[in-house]
């Protein structure tokens, strides 16, 4: 037994002091580069205050990194997405190429006066590090998943200065309802030492500052005021509703403007005339940019809403009109800084027509409407007392759950997945991400051609024959296979960061360009192109041997896929062959009840 303890406790420290050695430099430099990215965008939106016609730029602007992105991004365009995809299913990685995009891009739509926030860009910086050192240090995938999850605490810690927040909020943010504890050291270590390092380099935080109560010594006397927290809950309903039409508005909006207009960089340049148009609709610029502070003491701000004798009814409802179409249309940046703005202003209205504490309810709009719109809650209550204090603990955490339930399973981030459904009614299916539920609703769609088939089941817990008819649906596809070896190289002058397994950049580049199934299959004996036998070693791989990968998707996005990327598969020998995709359905039928031709319950297969 002593030995069984000793040994155990020796695997832990070998365990942290691994950690450790690969934790530390990415935190430092991934603080480094938030500290640097925070000091830019307080330069630009200086700039931006000093110079207003900076904002008429903003079409070019938009044009321009959108292209850019399109041209020479690859899978970084995909953003936090790409890096919670990786997390769950690591395949290619996060591409370095990531940060260096995402911070000059992002800064770029504060100076021009794109209504985006800051947390996207840290999580990014965060990822991309973390993915490179990664490669660097050849960990294994589930290591991977960790210190993925690690840097996204780190760029979250240290953009907005909460490192525990940071850190719960990596852990919470993958999932719906569940945590990843697999990375609670890593990312918590990730996490403080990121936020020390952007302090070390001089840069700060703004400091919001509740006043109700703020004399109470939580020491002392419990203090809660029982009808207050029931206005606090109803808030905390509205917060929820309000991230769930955010969301579904950001999504609904953007897939609206790849519908119309079908060059991606043109959508910017929509979007840019539509904001410049409101701007002077309106007759302020207090819409734009991040929304923290404003030269203008009349503008409405981040800052203004905490004010006990202030209250705004509407600049919240704008503030999320601006933001949609922003980050809709193709501009960098986040969604949280902005909807700190939304939570903040709609608790100000809140307080307002409740009677309650203004500056009260804008601290708790201010992470709510975050909870709601991430599915993240109990980060958001760390946020809360790390931001305000423990003072107001309750009634944080009780607008926080309350956002997180009524926010449903809507998401700013499509490729969250449903660990855990938020009612017990719901038949929404878990493991998969929410755009796949958007997609289809949380159901199969309606077949288009169906053959029928049914047979009768006899249940041995409740003995009753039950009918069972299934459905066929079908469509046509292609499949194409790409013929090629192990051992070929994308040529490094093509890139950016060195050279890739050309097998890893065809699927790569077919998971951006959204073809449906992207596998590459590895053969152990065999020849191609009238080529010699080749076969495996039993310990060393033979780069000669053939492999394949197969695409799968409709025709014509597979010809467009060849001709996009010729340029890689010119001399490949490949192969198209027509397919169909099947979908079964099956609908259980009691029989008593199918006699009076009445539906009882229906699964998919």
């Amino acid at each position: 037994m002593i030995r069984q303890f000793s040994s155990l406790r020796l695997q832990q420290i070998q365990s942290i002091g691994k950690w450790v050695a690969v934790t530390v430099p990415m935190a430092m430099i991934v603080g480094s580069l938030v500290a640097f990215f925070l000091w830019s965008l307080d330069r630009a939106t200086e700039l931006r205050f000093a110079y207003p016609w900076l904002i008429f730029l903003m079409p070019i602007a938009g044009f321009a990194m959108v292209w850019a992105y399109g041209r020479f991004g690859g899978t970084a365009e995909a953003g936090n997405n790409l890096i919670v995809d990786q997390i769950h299913e690591p395949g290619g990685g996060v591409p370095l190429r990531m940060a260096p995009f995402v911070l000059v891009s992002t800064v770029l739509t504060h100076l021009v006066g794109g209504s985006a926030g800051r947390e996207g860009t840290a999580v990014q910086l965060g990822g991309s590090i973390a993915s490179a050192l990664a490669k660097l240090f050849k960990l294994s995938t589930a290591d991977i998943r960790i210190l993925l999850m690690a840097g996204i605490a780190a760029g979250f810690g240290a953009v907005f200065g909460t490192p525990i927040a940071g850190a719960i909020f990596a852990l919470e943010v993958l999932t719906i309802g569940r945590m990843q504890y697999e990375a609670l050291l890593p990312a918590l270590m990730a996490a403080i030492l990121a936020d020390w390092t952007c302090h070390a380099w001089g840069i700060g935080h703004i400091q919001y500052h509740i006043a109700y109560l703020s004399n109470f010594d939580i020491g002392g006397a419990f203090n809660l005021d029982g009808w207050l927290l029931a206005k606090v809950s109803l808030a905390g309903v509205i917060f929820g509703l309000v991230a769930h039409l955010f969301a579904e508005a950001s999504h609904d909006l953007s897939a609206l403007l790849k519908k119309v207009i079908r060059y991606a960089p043109l959508r910017p340049v929509l979007a840019g005339l539509v904001l410049i148009g409101l701007t002077y609709l309106l007759g302020t610029r207090a819409y734009l940019g991040l929304g923290v502070w404003s030269p203008d003491p009349a503008d409405p701000t981040i800052l203004g809403f905490f004010r006990p004798d202030h209250v705004d009814y509407w600049s919240w409802l704008w503030k999320a009109l601006f933001t949609i179409i922003t980050l809709s249309a193709g501009f960098k940046g986040g969604e949280v800084t902005p909807l700190f703005f939304i939570g903040a202003g709609l608790g100000s209205a809140l307080g307002g027509l409740l009677g309650a504490p203004v500056d009260l309810m804008a601290g708790l709009g201010f992470v709510a409407v975050f909870a709601g719109a991430t599915n993240t809650p109990l980060a958001c209550m760390v946020m809360g007392i790390e931001l305000f204090g423990a003072t107001h603990g309750v009634y944080i955490a009780t607008a926080c759950f309350l956002a997180y339930l009524f926010s449903g399973h809507s998401s700013i981030y499509l490729s969250q997945r449903i660990g855990v459904v938020k009612s017990a009614g719901s038949d929404l299916p878990t493991g998969v991400p929410v755009r796949a539920i958007r997609t289809k609703g949380g159901r199969t769609p309606a077949p288009v051609a169906t053959h029928a088939n049914s047979l009768s089941i006899h249940s041995n817990l409740t003995e009753r024959p039950i009918v069972m008819t299934h459905t066929v649906s079908s469509r046509e596809f292609g499949m194409v296979r790409i013929y090629l070896r192990p051992g070929e190289k994308v040529k490094a002058a093509k890139r950016w960061f060195g050279s890739k397994p050309l097998y890893r950049e065809l699927v790569i580049q077919a998971k951006a360009a959204g073809i449906i199934n992207a596998v590459a299959h590895h053969t152990t004996f065999g020849y191609s192109n009238h080529g010699k036998m080749q076969s495996e070693g039993v310990e060393i791989q033979n780069p000669n041997l053939t492999m394949c990968v197969e695409l799968i998707a409709p025709k014509q996005d597979l010809e467009t896929f060849c001709r996009t990327h010729g340029e890689l598969l010119c001399r490949k020998v490949v192969i198209y062959k027509h397919i169909e995709q099947w979908e079964v359905l099956g609908e259980e039928i009691a029989a008593q009840d199918a006699l009076s031709g009445r539906l009882s319950s229906s699964s998919t297969f």
